[in-house]
Order: structure tokens, then sequence, then C-alpha cells
């Protein structure tokens, strides 16, 4: 027998549950003594691991460079892969089984690592036209997908990817390099293989490549010609969970498909397909609190086979269960629709991957405090509360923050959603994505635990850091993460930093996280008795250096120099609450009555400045009324006006709603406006408004309309209206609304 007799290339389609079902078939067949699989050449090591009881798809292969374990790649595997079915094959029946395309270290030496076939045009695309369809999906899925007649189908595909090859246009120059060294490498170890049985020899390989490695083989030395000089460089492999939202089309995986919960069902459910989805779908719907009976799903059943009769399909597929579903159960509402395509038709099942896989010494402990503490690692987005007053609650955050410390963002800390809670409460955001394995081992040159790498990671952030507000986020970081050992180093960071950063701003955007930490730090029991030296040391260089940087501003430097006011009056009236911070709030207090004082500041601080040393009781409500009015008066230019108004205002009109005194002299000075002046302060005002709450509006509408004793309007510019002005006005408004001119 010729070696070419002894090769059965199974050319397949990328988690296909049809191609799946027909490897497994045509591998039944053929009882090959050994099996090769399109795959990293190099995952010797690992391969084995797939037949662990314990290894449950999704899961995806992940090659990295240790050296920069960003540059990665993963080949992902369902359980309706057909690589994933031939690796079983082979372990049930216990044939040797091996990868055969290039190396993962010769994929990750290339600038753009990957391990899709990077076509730009789809062959089976082309092949579905030529059939008549207009959908290459449907195409493939009433041929090879829903076909339920065990039909092999690879000699034809093989055949008819030969075709296509032919036009070479299908490849772009600099793509077809890279795809004749994959298939060149392929044959190489084709041959090899031949060399070492002497039975037949399965090739599992995309249906792209299957005329590459059919028939007569090209000469060794043609194929050493093609791969001399290819890249490499070193590269580390793992397996690691996979979700079936990674294997779709839209998550931007090259080989992806659309429906990968669908061909889950394809594949795991060959008899009565359609009403055990349909029921699925049934649970789904009730699980949103729609009311779906039994009737539901029999006559959604009978809708999706009629609709495969009237399409002439051997058997109802996606589109007509999903129409069929979306009429009977849905009514026909594309919302509710959703829900199945989300939950059912992509889903979010996440795989599992053996405990004694490779690793590295990073994740063992992540996944082992994750089990002590409960914490489930679930691709579906889950809601956790945590009471930090208890032992349990306050690990899962300290844990939580240390990895976000590291950069593995399993969770994110959303607003709190039980009220009364204050500071010892935290609600987190829990998801689990594939991607993290990557930020996992990204990490691990950190250290070997979880804290040992925020630890180190903090500490060296905090000490490269080009601007102070990086390390004062380190601060707060070390605090929530409870890492003491970081503490000490990121403090004297934090103090160099300061020391040489001459920007106001800068200093006071520095001061609200060190106040949050020393808060949260009171709450968590941290050690926080240092940071009380840096905030008053960062509060006496704000409070000098702020009167030279409030004096000559444009309008945008006014605006920032504000939102940093407000942002340092926040942070320090909360630290005011904690012990000793009451002097450093007064200190802050005595600068702002300063500056209060001077005339030549900018109207958009000046007025911010007032409003909140009224807010905390440091100038009475009846002189911050005068000098609204003194700053209103008609001395002041229109827009250094508006701009005061729009500092004293901004941030809430509760204070126009409930002192009448300050409304009413707004009131006098937008009346008392000439035109002109008028259209110029026009859009500061309207941008003041704006920012009030709707109630806060309409609050103060009303009080307006009532500060002449319940009149509408003012009395004054009332009893002055122009009748002969007003009379073309009124005919106009009657004409419109049908009366008499």
């Amino acid at each position: 027998m010729t070696e070419a007799c002894r090769v059965a290339v199974l050319g397949i389609r990328h988690h296909g549950p049809g191609s799946a079902r027909s490897v497994v078939t045509e591998l039944d067949r053929l009882q090959p003594s050994a099996v090769l699989i399109e795959g990293p050449a190099d995952a010797e090591d690992v391969l084995a691991l797939a037949a662990d009881p314990g290894m449950v798809p999704p899961v995806a292969l992940l090659a990295y460079a240790p050296d920069a374990p960003r540059v990665s790649a993963f080949w992902p595997y369902a359980v309706f892969s057909p690589e994933w079915q031939a690796l079983a094959w082979a372990a049930a029946h216990q044939v040797p089984a091996r990868f055969c395309d290039l190396p993962a270290a010769t994929v990750l030496a290339r600038s753009t690592p990957g391990c899709d076939d990077g076509l730009p045009d789809d062959p089976i695309a082309l092949l579905a036209t030529a059939a008549g369809y207009d959908d290459p999906e449907r195409w493939w899925d009433d041929l090879i997908e829903s076909d339920p007649g065990g039909r092999s189908p690879f000699a034809a595909l093989t055949d008819a990817m030969g075709v296509l090859r032919a036009d070479a246009s299908l490849v772009p120059s600099g793509q077809r390099c890279y795809e004749q060294q994959r298939e060149a490498y392929m044959r190489r170890v084709l041959r090899t293989a031949l060399r070492l049985t002497p039975g037949t020899v399965a090739v599992v390989c995309g249906a792209w490549h299957a005329p590459a490695l059919a028939g007569v083989l090209p000469s060794a030395a043609a194929d050493a010609a093609l791969l001399r000089g290819i890249g490499k460089r070193k590269a580390a492999l793992a397996w690691v969970p996979w979700t079936h939202s990674r294997l779709a089309a839209a998550s931007g995986y090259g080989a992806g498909i659309t429906s990968p919960g669908w061909y889950h069902h394809l594949f795991t459910t060959p008899e009565q397909t359609v009403i055990r989805w349909l029921t699925k779908v049934a649970r789904v719907l009730r699980d949103h609190d729609l009311p779906i009976s039994t009737a539901h799903v029999i006559e959604a059943a009978r809708l999706a086979q009629a609709l495969a009769a009237l399409r002439s399909r051997p058997m109802a597929g996606l589109a007509e269960v999903s129409e069929a579903a979306k009429s009977v159960m849905c009514d026909g509402d594309e919302a509710v629709a959703r829900f199945i395509t989300r939950d059912l038709v992509v889903g979010e099942l996440l795989g599992a991957v053996p405990a004694g896989a490779p690793t590295v010494p990073l994740e063992a402990d992540l996944r082992a405090q994750a089990r002590t503490l409960r914490l489930k690692i679930d691709a579906r987005e889950q809601t956790l509360a945590i009471d930090l007053r208890k032992d349990t609650g306050r690990s899962r955050s300290v844990l939580l923050h240390r990895l976000t410390a590291l950069g593995i963002g399993w969770g994110t800390v959303t607003a709190d959603r039980v009220r009364g809670t204050g500071t010892f409460h935290e609600t987190w955001s829990l998801q689990w994505r594939p991607e993290l394995a990557v930020a996992i081992i990204d990490a691990a040159p950190w250290g070997t635990t979880v804290a040992t790498a925020a630890t180190a990671k903090i500490i060296d952030a905090a000490g490269s850091a080009k601007e102070l507000a990086v390390v004062t986020a380190a601060v707060e970081s070390v605090l929530l993460a409870d890492l003491p050992d970081a503490l000490a180093p990121v403090l004297r960071a934090l103090d160099e930093k300061a020391a040489t950063d001459a920007d106001v701003v800068h200093l006071m955007a520095a001061v609200p996280a060190l106040a949050r930490a020393v808060r949260y730090g009171d709450v968590r029991g941290s050690d926080t008795a240092g940071l009380a030296t840096v905030i008053g040391a960062l509060t006496a260089r704000v409070c000098a250096g702020l009167p030279a940087a409030a004096t000559s501003l444009a309008d945008d430097a006014a605006a920032r120099l504000r939102d940093a006011v407000d942002a340092m009056q926040a942070a320090l009236g909360l630290y005011a609450q904690s012990e000793g911070g009451r002097a450093a709030y007064e200190q802050w207090t005595a600068a702002l009555i300063v500056l209060a004082s001077r005339r030549d500041v900018h109207g958009l601080l000046a007025g911010r400045v007032v409003r909140l040393l009224t807010n905390n009781g440091a100038l009475p409500r009846q002189e911050a009324a005068r000098r609204f009015a003194a700053h209103l008066s008609a001395g002041v230019p229109a827009a250094a006006q508006a701009a005061w108004a729009e500092g004293f205002l901004h941030g809430g009109g509760l204070l126009l709603v409930h002192d009448r005194d300050l409304l009413s002299v707004l009131d006098d000075w937008v009346a008392a406006l000439r035109d002109q002046d008028f259209m110029d302060v026009l859009p500061l005002l309207r941008r003041t408004f704006s920012g009030f709450t709707a109630p806060e509006r309409a609050n103060i509408a009303d009080a307006v309309k009532h500060l002449t004793g319940g009149t509408p309007g003012r009395t004054g510019p009332v009893e002055r209206v122009d009748a002969d002005r007003a009379a073309s006005a009124l005919r106009t408004v009657a004409t419109i609304l049908g009366g008499s001119r």
C-alpha cells in the first residue's frame, strides 16, 4: 500500500457539531493507527491532559512567552469541536494522537500571533453561493451540521477545496507564505507518522488545508526549503477554561461561530433536538418572569417543523426554531427574543481544567483562596454584597482589591445597593472571563501568591510613577487590599513626589484618595497613622500655594481649580470626622476665607468659594446674599457676573429653593439685564441650571412664581405691558389656535 493510500484527510469546519460527528464516525470506520490534529506541534507535554476526567470543555490551549506573557495565543475547543472529539476518540481507543501544525514557539514569534487561518475570504461562503444559498451558515448547516444520515463528506469537501485553492486571489500574498509554511510543517509531521506506523494515519484539519495533505505529497526537501529560517521564541503552554461567548464570532475570535450554545445542543442532544431546545427556551423565558406554558412549546415546535418543510430543509435549524420561538413564545417582541440569543444561542458555559494541570503558582493561590472564601468562578455576571464588619466579607474584599491591583479584573466595585450601611458595605460585580488567564500569567512574575505579587507591583508602580495622583491611588489600594508591607515604601514615594510637585492642583488631587484611605482603613482595621502626617503636610502646602494659584486665571484654568477645590473640600470634610482631621479642615477653611475676601479672583472660583463657606457654616447666609448682590451689581461686567453666579450655584439648586433672599437677588439681576447682556450670559446660565435635578428646577420655578406673594411673575413688569406691542402677538396666537383675527 502506498503512503498516499495510508493517509485519510478529514477536512473539517472548526467548532462544527456535524463535523465532529462525521469525524467520530469516520474514525470508527477507519480505525487508524495514528491521529494527527491541527494544533501546535510543541504541545506534547500537555496534550495527554485532554483525556483527564477533570477536563471539561470549553477549554483552550494557551501558549505564552515566559519573558513577555502578553505575547500569547489561544487554541479553543468545545465539546462539539471536531479536534476535541478526535482527541477523545484517540484516548478512548489508545491510539497515539498529536498536533501537527506549526509550533506555538513559531506562532508567538509572529508579529500578530493567532491560531486561525487568517483567510480574508470565506471559502465556505463561495461554496454556499455556488449551491444557491445566500447564507453560508445555512448551507453548511444543511449539508453537514444538521445532516442526520452520517454520510462522510470528507472526500467531496477535499475536492471542492481543491477547486477553490486554484484561485490565488483567495489568499493575499502576505498571508500566502504563512499558510504554505503551516502546510509544509503538517506534511513534515505526517511523514514522520507514516514512518512510525504501518497502518492508516488520519489527519483532522481545517477543510481549506485538506488538499495540501491528501494524495501524493511533495518532496521533503521542498517543504524544508519553505520552513528554512522560520522564527521561534520560547513558549510555555497550559490548558485554561474557556466560555461559549468567547467562541462566538462577536467576541473577535477569527474562527468564531455565531451560535455556540445551539451547536452544543445539536451535538449533545441528537434525539428530539427541536422539542428539547424549545423546552430550554421556555425555561429561560420563565426565569425572566414570562408566562410560558407547555402549549407554547408544542405550538412552537410545530411551527419550526412547518417552516423547515416549506424551505425544503432536512430538519428545523436555528433560523426556524428562533423564528418559531419569537412568534409563539415572545409574541414577536425582539427584546424578549434577545434573552434567548444571549442565554441559549450563545450562552455562557464555562469549562474547567484538572486540578493537577500545569499552571503558575499565582493562579493556584488565587483559586485556593477563592475556594476558601466560597467565591465561585463563573462566566455569568453576579453581584456580591460584602459586609466589611464580618471576617469573611473583609477577606473577600481584600482578595478582590488585591486582584484589581494586579490587573486581574475579576470584579469591579459598583454603587452600594444596600442603603444605610455606609463605609461597612461594598457591592462588587463579578464575572470571570477567559482572558483573565493571560492577566494572571502577566502578573505571575511579581510573586507566587496574590498578596506578595500585589505588594511588589504596587511598590513598583508607586516608585516609578510620574504623576502624584498615581502614587496617592497606590496608597488607597494598599489599604483597601490590606498590604501592610507596601505602606511604608509607598508613603516614601508619595513624600518624594509631593516634595517635587509645585502644581497646587496636583497636590489637591492627592488629598481625596488619602482621606478615603484613612476612612476605609479605619473600617478595615488598617494602620493609617502615617497618613495623618502626609495629609497635614499636603494641606499646608496647598493652603500656602492657593493664593498664587488663584491669580490671573483663564476660564478653563478657573474651572479646573474650582473642581479641585470642590474635591478638596469634600475630602477634608470627610477627613475631619476622623481623629486628628479637624486641624487640617480648619486650616483649609481659613485659606478659603482669605480667598473669598479678594477681588482679583476669577468669578467662577470666587463664587464657588463663597458657596462652600456658606454650606459649612463659616459664612452666614445673610453675608452670602450680600456678596451675591455685590457681585451681580451694575458695576460688574455681565460675563463676570454670570461666572460668579455659576460658581456659586454649581453643584445643586437647593440653596435657591430654601433661601428666598438669594433667589430674589438672582431674579432681580436677570430681570435687569440689557438685551445684549442677557444674550451673552444666557449660555452660562443654561449650563448652570442644567446641572440641577429636574425637581430642583421645578421647585426654583415655583419659588420664583411666588416671590411677589403668589402672582406669577413680578408685579412691576406685568403692569408695564405695552398693549399695542402685545396686540400683534395676540393676533398671531389667535390665528394659530383657529380663532378670529
